[in-house]
């Protein structure tokens, strides 16, 4: 597990979340917390007869539980995840080109949910909150689905799409947290902070 080394006085929160994945460093950037970064390492699997809504609060709190591993562990520690539902499937991050294209296929000309979760801990107590929006998708053609791959945005993103780049062309219609579809819902998020005593609108790291 690796993180940002920070002194302990420039952060009030450790956000927990791959290094691979800046989408919501971008996001705490932008509401202005002072954080550093620890790189959670977890078993994502769903287990077996566990809800999307059980899994993907799982998956948020035992990723906010990896910075409790470090010395300041006063200081609260943000995880996140999100989640793909279309039917009856749960569309995580995409494992090779076949699994996109499959992922791609099924959403096109398709409404399907994503449910972001956002959970912090500390010494005291833990809390978690889901974001569940609804996203319409227009029909996507084979071509751009094969183009769309070779940009590489896709990899690492739930439902094999990122709403923030790219991939916004294929979204017809959204109806909730656009910043649950990017990673961090920033409503549900700025609650938590609150609730946990990290301030936010700071003007510098």
């Amino acid at each position: 597990m690796s993180s940002k080394k920070l002194p302990h006085s420039e952060y009030d929160l450790i956000l927990a979340s791959a290094s691979a994945s800046p989408r919501r460093r971008q996001l705490l950037d932008q509401i202005g917390v002072r954080y550093k970064t620890v790189n959670p390492d977890i078993d994502e699997s769903r287990q077996r007869g566990e809800t999307r809504l059980d899994y993907v609060q799982r998956l948020a709190l035992e990723k906010s539980l990896t910075g409790h591993n470090f010395p300041e562990s006063d200081v609260p520690t943000l995880g996140a995840d999100t989640i793909v539902c279309c039917d009856q499937e749960v569309f995580g991050k995409p494992t090779d080109a076949e699994h996109f294209r499959y992922m791609l296929k099924t959403l096109s000309q398709r409404s399907h949910r994503v449910l972001s979760a956002v959970a912090i801990t500390d010494q005291h107590k833990k809390s978690v909150l889901v974001a569940e929006t609804k996203v319409r998708m227009r029909k996507i053609s084979d071509e751009e689905i094969e183009s769309y791959w070779l940009t590489r945005e896709p990899v690492g993103k739930a439902g094999g799409y990122a709403i923030q780049g790219y991939g916004a062309v294929f979204v017809d219609h959204i109806a909730g947290s656009y910043t649950g579809v990017v990673g961090l819902p920033l409503t549900e998020t700025n609650r938590l902070l609150h609730d946990f005593g990290v301030p936010v609108w700071k003007t510098s790291r």
